[in-house]
């Protein structure tokens, strides 16, 4: 079996760790997107002969991203015709305030954050798996596709059906494990190659876009309204019916792709390296990419397509935490900070008049693109 040079082979047999970038490896992995970087910290040794390494940075960004998530919902939850502080959204949460105020918080406005800070949670975690399995930071779900056919299904349901807001939610999760079965298996050819990935799930995309067009045309006006509301993306009119299977989705899949976080970094060095390191490559991506098609579109099913929040998350909060690895927990987060910022400059920002957050983030989003792309030609990666 070949090895990495500086990598003992004993770290052959060690291969499970955490999610967050940090490693159990006493000689950590490349940065797949900064070559020739090492992750930094001081080693913590335990018994059975397992290390972890400690990133002091990724340590500091991580619970700062966590609270200025949670800050924001409480600020999240005071927005509305009905004014509170956070002061006033604090006390009713530990029980406190009068019974208008926990109407208005319980019954209305808390719902609708926790599904902000979920969704965005599922979206960022998402964004970051299939930018760790493709190695390109143009791998998203809304870029490759997966949102697109959540889409399709959901307006199916819509225009051809008529069905209502769960047949809609379970034609939108439907769509995007179809799609997401779709594109692996065109993009499979002796196993997964990152840029292969993005460009036939880029074809996926225009062909899906195209689908939802025609489903529009299709529309009377009232199924066309409703359609327009559903694909643009929001959070406006949510409750804790649609909170409840997202959170049991979460709780299900977040646990099972952070169990992975140690060999998406290994995949990020290659395969063959990861493989003298026993991982199992394609079983690896099978597992992780299941768990983040399913995340995107339980969350498009929640909140419709929602743009660019899987596309701007991860690479945020790897700018921040400067760690290497997928940086799986402080992505989900950042996705989590990222969409609640946006729905409280949508309700906030313009007066009398509510964007829907996916409009919101779509243009944010472009921006980011945009950018990101004109780095990505300049790096002479692209």
């Amino acid at each position: 079996m070949s090895t990495i040079p500086g990598v003992p082979r004993s770290t052959t047999d060690r291969v499970d760790g955490f999610a967050d970038g940090t490693d159990r490896v006493d000689e950590p992995p490349v940065d797949a997107h900064r070559p020739g970087t090492r992750s930094r910290g001081p080693v913590l040794r335990g018994p059975l002969g397992l290390s972890l390494r400690v990133h002091p940075r990724g340590a500091l960004v991580l619970p700062a991203i966590l609270l200025t998530a949670l800050g924001t919902a409480v600020v999240l939850v005071g927005t509305g015709d009905y004014p509170l502080t956070p002061a006033e959204v604090i006390d009713v949460l530990l029980g406190g305030g009068t019974p208008g105020q926990r109407f208005v918080i319980h019954e209305l406005r808390l719902p609708r954050a926790l599904l902000a800070l979920l969704v965005g949670l599922a979206l960022g975690l998402a964004g970051a798996v299939f930018q760790a399995v493709s190695r390109n930071p143009l791998g998203s779900p809304d870029i490759i596709g997966f949102t697109q056919g959540a889409g399709v299904g959901a307006l199916t349901v819509i225009v051809v059906f008529g069905g209502d807001a769960g047949a809609v939610s379970l034609g939108a999760v439907a769509g995007g494990l179809l799609t997401g079965v779709l594109v692996y298996l065109l993009a499979w050819r002796r196993g997964i190659h990152g840029y292969r990935l993005v460009l036939v799930g880029i074809g996926a995309a225009a062909i899906l876009t195209a689908v939802n067009g025609y489903l529009m045309t299709r529309a009377d006006i009232v199924d066309a309204a409703r359609a327009v509301l559903w694909i643009t993306g929001s959070l406006n009119g949510r409750g804790w019916a649609q909170l409840w299977p997202l959170l049991i989705a979460c709780a299900v899949l977040v646990p099972l792709i952070l169990s992975r976080g140690r060999r998406l970094t290994l995949l990020e060095m290659g395969d063959d390296s990861a493989s003298s390191l026993g991982v199992r490559p394609e079983s690896t991506r099978l597992v992780v990419l299941v768990g983040a098609v399913l995340l995107t579109a339980v969350a498009t099913a929640a909140a419709g397509p929602i743009a660019f929040v899987a596309l701007t998350a991860p690479q945020l909060a790897r700018r921040l935490t400067r760690t290497p690895g997928p940086n799986l927990l402080p992505a989900a987060a950042m996705g989590a900070l990222v969409l609640c910022a946006a729905d409280l400059v949508a309700q906030a920002a313009f007066g009398d008049r509510q964007l829907p957050v996916g409009a919101v983030t779509g243009i944010l989003g472009g921006g980011y693109l945009l950018w990101l792309l004109a780095v990505e030609r300049r790096s002479g990666r692209l």
